[in-house]
Parts: structure tokens; C-alpha cells; sequence
């Protein structure tokens, strides 16, 4: 009983801070929109819009109903899955945070933040490999082991569980599309070949998941969550095909007008 209790306390106290840091990027974001309009043009409507869907998503997924559903239905917890490491990071990644952060800064700040953009080792940490096996390869590690098991019966693991969900997911989608400045560019052609490379990857766990339910999980809960891991991501694939697909046509227009008029 003493356990449960402080497996609860816990829990409360994590999502008190979840909750809090929430509201404070979503202030802070505002607030540096603001600055940064006032040295250049107005932040896009849209880019608010992005963040604060993107904020809500991951929020929903680890504070409330849903996130309390995701202990004993695993149908909610991949629904919390597709939230936090699939939707927020689309939606955030397009909100530009990096390159709001860098107009709002004073000019030393941005320079710094500039140089440590270049560093090596974000340069190996954003690879689209190194993003998938992190993305990708840790979902299969959660879901094939009795890691799934113990996320939900101590409450540390069940935090960085999450917290590796959200930063896996946010990376590997910044390393696919790039919107904010990205000083380690790779060409479209390898990225494509990675981001079809995962998406297969993630399809491939979902009937996995389908067949051979994680520890813990019944067979009906495992397909209905099969199911919605499968679906749901490749609704949330559909858009990040698109917007990287629309991305490498601007990018390759150019070149084409060249070729049209020789």
C-alpha cells in the first residue's frame, strides 16, 4: 500500500511539473515572438498556432484522463504514443522555436547559440540514422522487452520513458525536415531513403505489437493498440511525407526552371 501511495504521490507531483512547464514555454514562446517582432517582420499566425497544438498534444499525453488510461489500457497509452512522439514533434518542428529563439536573442547570444548549432557532435546526434535508431529502434526496445512492464510500475523509468519519446521523436522529425536553421544539412535523397527506411521500421512494430502483445499486455488490448500504431502513425507519416515531399520541390525548382530555358 505504502508503495502504491508513493508510485502516486509521484505521479502527481511529476504531472504538477509537466503542467507547469508547459505553461511557462508556451508563455515563453509568445514572448519572444513579440520581441523578435519588434526587430523584424511579425511572427506567422500559423507558427502560434503549430506550438500551442504541439504543446497541448504532448501535454494531453502525459497530464490528465488519458495519460492515467495509459497505465491499464494500452489502447490510450499508444494513443498518448502517437501524441507524444509522433504529433507534437511535427506540429513543434513547425513552429520554428530555434529560429524564433535566435531572432529574439540579443546579437552576442545568437552567435553563440549559432556556433554551438555547428558543433560536431549535434551534427552526429541529428544524423537521420543516428535519429531513427534513437526514434525507431528505441520504440522496438520499449515494446520487445519488459521495459514497457517496468515504465508502469516505477515511476522514474515511466518519466525518462517519456521524456526519450518526445526528444527521439523531435529529432528524428527535425533531421527530416528542416524549418529552423540546420547547419548540418544531408541531401534529400539519403534523407528519403532513411525516413522510408523508419516509417517501414514503425509499420513493421505495430503488426509486431499486433501479434505478440508487449509484457503486461492482453492479445485484444495488443491489437486494438496495433492497430491505432499502425493507422494513426501513417495518418501523422501522410503529413511529414508531404511537407518534406514539398520541400525538396521548392528546393529542386530552381534547378528545373535552369534546365527548361537551356
Amino acid at each position: 500500500m505504502n508503495h502504491e501511495l508513493f508510485h502516486y504521490e509521484s505521479r502527481s507531483l511529476a504531472e504538477f511539473g509537466l503542467a507547469w512547464t508547459a505553461v511557462l514555454v508556451l508563455v515563453l514562446y509568445v514572448f519572444a515572438a513579440v520581441v523578435s517582432g519588434r526587430r523584424f517582420k511579425p511572427w506567422p499566425l500559423y507558427r502560434y498556432v503549430c506550438w500551442f497544438f504541439g504543446i497541448g498534444s504532448a501535454a494531453v499525453a502525459v497530464i490528465g484522463p488519458l495519460a492515467h488510461r495509459g497505465h491499464t489500457v494500452f489502447a490510450a497509452h499508444m494513443t498518448g504514443h502517437l501524441l507524444l512522439g509522433m504529433l507534437a514533434p511535427l506540429l513543434l518542428a513547425l513552429a520554428a522555436p530555434m529560429t524564433l529563439l535566435l531572432r529574439a536573442l540579443p546579437v552576442p547570444w545568437s552567435r553563440k547559440l549559432s556556433h554551438a548549432l555547428k558543433s560536431r557532435p549535434l551534427a552526429i546526434l541529428t544524423d537521420p540514422v543516428i535519429t531513427s535508431l534513437l526514434n525507431i529502434g528505441g520504440l522496438w526496445v520499449l515494446y520487445t522487452t519488459d521495459l514497457y512492464m517496468m515504465m508502469h510500475q516505477n515511476a522514474i523509468i515511466h518519466i525518462l520513458v517519456h521524456v526519450h519519446v518526445f526528444w527521439a521523436g523531435y529529432l528524428f522529425t527535425v533531421s527530416m525536415l528542416y524549418v529552423d536553421p540546420a547547419p548540418h544539412r544531408t541531401g534529400f535523397l539519403y534523407r528519403a531513403t532513411v525516413l522510408v527506411l523508419a516509417l517501414a521500421g514503425h509499420g513493421i512494430l505495430s503488426k509486431y505489437i499486433y501479434a505478440h502483445p508487449p509484457a503486461g499486455v492482453s492479445g485484444i488490448q495488443a491489437e486494438q493498440g496495433g492497430k491505432l500504431m499502425y493507422y494513426g502513425g501513417d495518418a501523422i507519416d501522410v503529413v511529414l511525407i508531404f511537407m518534406f515531399s514539398l520541400q525538396w520541390f521548392k528546393a529542386a525548382r530552381p534547378r528545373m526552371r535552369v534546365a527548361a530555358k537551356a
